[in-house]
């Protein structure tokens, strides 16, 4: 599969814990209180890689940010 093709595919909300090695926990709260990019498919949320790399790159995860608790 070539880098396009992983960055265009919508990924699980598993996939997403085990490409930025964090729990599932974290990814919800971040969806919530740091707009992370997702998208919810009836009771799934699906995410883009390539979205997920400029949020982080952006700054979305870094523990800079005010998080509430």
């Amino acid at each position: 599969m070539s880098e396009n093709n992983i960055q265009d595919r919508w990924i699980s909300l598993q996939e997403v814990c085990d490409y930025l090695g964090v729990k599932r926990h974290t990814v919800m709260r971040w969806i919530e209180q740091r707009n992370m990019p997702s998208s919810k498919v009836g009771k799934l949320w699906r995410f883009k890689t390539a979205e997920i790399d400029e949020w982080v790159r952006s700054g979305g995860a870094s523990d800079e940010q005010g998080v509430q608790k």
